[in-house]
């Protein structure tokens, strides 16, 4: 019986540590946040997520990356989320539009296409029309995808229409066939072309500064972790989150 005594106040005395801790408002640690973003933005909220823990010891930021139309599906399905970082404003306007958005959404960076080549350049692109030529294999973001709506963008400007092999669901799958040799080109991020490095080699075209997409983010409603939430939120827009952006090669809104 004394043992039994003794495990019922510990299990009490854990119980109350717990709720003792929970009225603390002022810290985030232990939590947790789910950040649904943009397959663009992997790289560089990877290194914000990483930096965000950094400052809020026991804080664990998760990440949901992948196109922004899909997320914002997900969104609309119940996925659980606290934080939504979309690569267009049209996907995050959806999300706004449904209630799923418990702030006012904020633009925080800017992003233009690229074209992307194998190294060496074997197809020998040197420009936006050449992705028209029959013997090139071109990939672009399916229209539905912010990468691809800027394709879209890109081609109704310049009356040059394409005729891609294949429409991926990310600009990270755009990346992909063309590193694996799949593709002859790409269009995907100047970020990230950067990004990936010597796997890549870009070419640049005067065309796609007609077209940018700005970034929004907003902490979502049905967030868990609301203060938490919005401290991410405020770290993307601060000093270390834009330095962060900035070196990924992103624009400022």
């Amino acid at each position: 019986m004394r043992l039994l005594h003794v495990v019922a106040v510990g299990i009490a005395a854990a119980i109350l540590a717990g709720c003792s801790g929970s009225l603390d408002a002022d810290t985030t640690e232990g939590q947790s946040i789910t950040i649904l973003a943009a397959a663009s933005l992997r790289s560089t909220f990877t290194e914000v997520g990483r930096l965000f823990e950094a400052q809020h010891p026991g804080t664990r930021v998760v990440f949901n990356f992948a196109g922004s139309s899909d997320l914002s599906t997900q969104l609309d399905q119940g996925a659980p989320g606290d934080v939504f970082a979309s690569a267009d404003t049209a996907n995050m306007t959806k999300a706004t539009g449904a209630g799923l958005t418990a702030s006012e959404p904020v633009n925080f960076a800017t992003n233009v296409l690229t074209i992307v080549v194998p190294p060496g350049n074997p197809a020998n692109i040197v420009s936006f029309e050449d992705l028209t030529r029959p013997e090139v294999k071109a990939v672009v973001c399916a229209p539905q995808v912010p990468c691809g709506t800027a394709t879209r963008r890109i081609e109704d400007a310049t009356g040059i229409h394409l005729s891609p092999v294949s429409e991926e669901s990310s600009v990270t799958d755009v990346l992909g066939k063309v590193v694996t040799g799949q593709a002859d080109a790409g269009l995907v991020y100047v970020t990230d072309a950067a990004a990936a490095r010597d796997k890549v080699a870009t070419v640049p075209f005067p065309e796609a500064a007609r077209v940018v997409n700005t970034y929004p983010i907003a902490v979502l409603r049905r967030s868990g972790n609301v203060d938490t939430a919005e401290s991410f939120v405020a770290f993307v827009l601060g000093p270390e989150g834009r330095r962060v952006l900035s070196d990924a090669g992103f624009g400022t809104p």
